[in-house]
């Protein structure tokens, strides 16, 4: 195995780093099994252990699935995993549905300064920008802003006609972008004209806005997501 320049780095962190790049550059799809354990061991002439390690740390990164006795897998975003993993909006009583969406605005026009920033693109960088009301229980429950690069997801103006629910299962199959894991900041805002009227609130009502950042195994950010709920008939709910 090459070693890479920082040689300090534990020997499962390399090892890690190298079985990730071969993800990453579509040798091993989503949704296949890679080579054994001991079939990866001794390609890269390490202990067995050292090789689990690196293979649970990349479970543990969301990035493989590992199956007890058939072995490993690469993630992939299926609706139901997808929407249970992401989305924490539940009922007051703890319970939780599915939400579905209807789509308000879909579009392509340039970046903002804001989104410039979050998604790391340059002045002349256009985006496609989704707002969508999700609904639970037949209620309107978020009012969501998703913004993503036009030149990670080409086309997403337009094709495909109908947009799925889940939209991380779609940049997955459709335009080759897994996303591995996001970050969220929670704010208590007051709802403004748009909030009150997609969300069938009053004007001024508490609501809930969370902004997410959707990033790739390599860290690279590919979609930003603004989203205001209401909360009289619903809370965020994390388990830690």
């Amino acid at each position: 195995m090459d070693q890479p320049s920082l040689s300090y780095r534990p020997l499962y962190q390399q090892i890690k780093e190298v079985l990730l790049q071969r993800i990453v550059s579509g040798e091993w799809a989503p949704g296949t099994f890679i080579p054994s354990e001991s079939a990866l061991a001794k390609e890269y002439q390490v202990s067995v252990g050292t090789l689990r390690k690196a293979l649970d740390s990349l479970a543990s990164d969301n990035v493989v699935i590992r199956y007890q006795g058939k072995g490993t897998v690469v993630a992939t975003h299926d609706q139901d995993s997808s929407l249970f993993r992401f989305f924490h909006l539940t009922r007051l009583d703890g319970t939780r549905s599915l939400p579905t969406s209807r789509i308000l605005v879909r579009e392509r026009r340039p970046a903002n300064e804001e989104e410039m920033e979050v998604l790391g693109l340059e002045d002349a960088d256009d985006v496609i920008h989704i707002r969508r009301v999700r609904e639970l229980d037949e209620r309107p429950a978020l009012l969501e802003d998703v913004v993503v690069a036009a030149t990670r997801f080409p086309t997403l103006e337009s094709l495909p006609e109908t947009l799925p629910n889940t939209l991380y299962q779609l940049y997955q199959q459709r335009f080759g972008c897994n996303v591995s894991h996001a970050e969220e900041r929670l704010f208590a805002v007051a709802a403004g004209k748009d909030e009150a009227h997609h969300l069938e609130i009053d004007e001024g009502s508490p609501i809930l806005e969370i902004r997410r950042v959707a990033r790739d195994i390599q860290e690279q950010a590919l979609e930003y997501r603004v989203s205001r709920c209401e909360t009289r008939h619903h809370c965020y709910f994390n388990e830690l």
